[in-house]
């Protein structure tokens, strides 16, 4: 049982429905994280935007390693959630049960790239706070991926390192199976897609939010 429910009532902002609207089309469902972070719009929505950066389709690291360092991030830290939410989105994305089982285990495996060892080493070492005294590890990294890979690699577990903490702490409940088995794909924000409307954000983030919310609120009523 979570710390904190969040009514099914309850009324979010259109700026927060909005991405609601776009995990629902790409997972199938609103999950309970977005829900309990919408609580919080002024901090969502940048934070939505991050989420959906790092997992863009440009991205230069390939969506199924993305998805095995945050496994495996979510393993380290025992956040039963993000575990079983991205190893739903890990099998989706094509890794095969036997890979994925053997991720804790990947040094060993035969199942992994080098380069997949690499990026799985260092989401370690993010994790558990020795990058920065781990200098042999990141000579793997630095032999597998470009400086950029590794800052936006970095980014990665350094992001799902504070999801993981956040849902932890509020002990966030698994999914129900069939909302896991409805699971679409991983979120993704078209930049060109949203261009319009981020630029809007940027240049009204220090507005007030309410007023333009009933605005919006009273044109659709």
């Amino acid at each position: 049982m979570p710390f904190i429910d969040t009514p099914i009532e309850h009324h979010f902002p259109w700026y927060v429905r909005l991405f609601f609207w776009n995990q629902k089309r790409r997972y199938g469902a609103v999950l309970e994280p977005a829900r309990l972070w919408g609580r919080s719009p002024r901090v969502f929505v940048p934070l939505a935007l991050l989420y959906g950066a790092l997992d863009r389709r440009s991205s230069p690291i390939e969506p199924t390693l993305r998805s095995l360092v945050i496994v495996r991030v979510s393993q380290i830290n025992w956040c039963a959630f993000c575990v079983d939410i991205n190893s739903a989105n890990v099998l989706k994305r094509g890794v095969e049960q036997a890979k994925l089982s053997e991720l804790a285990t990947f040094e060993s495996s035969t199942r992994f790239t080098e380069r997949e060892k690499a990026a799985v080493l260092w989401a370690e070492a993010v994790t558990t706070n020795r990058a920065q005294k781990s200098g042999d590890v990141y000579e793997r990294v630095k032999a597998q991926f470009s400086t950029g890979e590794i800052v936006e690699l970095t980014l990665i577990c350094a992001m799902f390192n504070m999801i993981n903490r956040i849902n932890d702490s509020l002990d966030i409940d698994i999914e129900d199976q069939p909302e896991i088995d409805k699971i679409q794909g991983s979120l993704v924000l078209d930049p060109e897609r949203l261009s319009t409307y981020l630029h809007w954000l940027a240049d009204n983030w220090l507005q007030d939010f309410d007023a333009i919310n009933q605005q919006a609120e009273d044109a659709a009523a």
